[in-house]
């Protein structure tokens, strides 16, 4: 713990961006996904003690939290629920929010910033929040940012390592090898609540076919263990492309993230496919070898994108 103002007491908590990797959409009808963390994009609370009025500040807005816009709700959510779970007033919190995640791109920002509030109130209150309630708080501010949420997010956000997740259970998944992904930013905002809404109106109108393209999103998440297990880059890419085919039939996609799928098709990533709700947000591109992904976010950055970040996936 750190002073804040006056001495106050203070403390910062952090969290990671995600990247789902396999199982959009399906996960929420109970099918299993895959995803990564993304830990060069990180969201960092700093929490001080002794405020008179819950006080925000970031780069959306800076205040007093009643007179916050809309689309800060969620953080609201998070400290009001991470206070509860903590005996701490949030009207005598002030927040100080910085976050290198970009909003609305499917990164997984509103979880990740959740995850560090939760972290940060815990710190500042000397009280031990296990993951199970750190998740809960992220929850709390995910069901305002995007109506129903499968948890997929805010367990991704807190792990140091990639999980299959399926019905809240998350487990361990097994890495040989270097993955080495391109990620691209449309530079268009897209709405997990919108595409999770179509569908599901989608499931409504004509559910043997949006059905089945759920089951297939589900069947390559499952497949994509073995594939991450043996270190099998061309085979994992080629699911993914699978898997962004079976997207973009849901309706999904839009034609930005056509755009660079195709681009980086042409620039010879092993796989691309959109990732985390669509119409708009990212693409995540499989490169072959450390030097192809600095040639592919290059190829990928001259066909559109916005913004291109590299990871790597590789045996913990």
């Amino acid at each position: 713990m750190t002073a804040g103002p006056a001495g106050a007491p203070a403390a910062t908590g952090t969290a990671h961006a995600k990247a789902i990797l396999f199982g959009e959409h399906s996960v929420v009808y109970g099918s299993p996904a895959v995803a990564i963390p993304l830990t060069a994009l990180n969201a960092s609370a700093h929490l001080s003690a002794g405020a008179d009025g819950l006080r925000i500040d970031c780069d959306l807005y800076s205040g007093d939290a009643a007179d916050a816009p809309a689309r800060l709700l969620p953080l609201v959510a998070a400290v009001s629920s991470a206070c509860a779970r903590t005996g701490i007033d949030p009207q005598r919190i002030a927040l100080q929010l910085t976050s290198s995640i970009p909003y609305e791109r499917g990164l997984g920002s509103s979880a990740a910033v959740a995850v560090a509030v939760a972290r940060g109130i815990a710190a500042l209150t000397g009280t031990v929040l296990d993951a199970d309630a750190v998740h809960a708080v992220a929850m709390d501010a995910e069901r305002i940012a995007h109506g129903r949420s499968s948890g997929l997010d805010g367990r991704t956000v807190a792990s140091e390592a990639p999980i299959r997740f399926q019905n809240g259970v998350v487990t361990p998944v097994e890495v040989s090898g270097s993955f080495e992904f391109v990620l691209a930013d449309s530079g268009h905002a897209g709405s997990t609540a919108e595409a999770v809404g179509s569908v599901r109106a989608g499931m409504e109108e004509s559910p043997s076919r949006v059905g089945g393209l759920l089951e297939s999103l589900g069947l390559l998440a499952e497949a994509s263990l073995a594939r991450l297990a043996a270190g099998d880059v061309a085979g994992l890419g080629a699911q993914m492309s699978e898997a962004h085919t079976c997207l973009a039939e849901l309706g999904v996609s839009d034609d930005s993230l056509e755009r660079l799928v195709s681009a980086a098709t042409a620039g010879g990533a092993a796989g691309a496919k959109l990732t985390g709700g669509g119409r708009g947000g990212c693409v995540l591109a499989l490169a072959r070898s450390a030097a192809h992904a600095a040639d592919l976010a290059e190829t990928l950055r001259a066909a559109g994108a916005a913004r291109t970040w590299q990871t790597t996936v590789e045996a913990g």
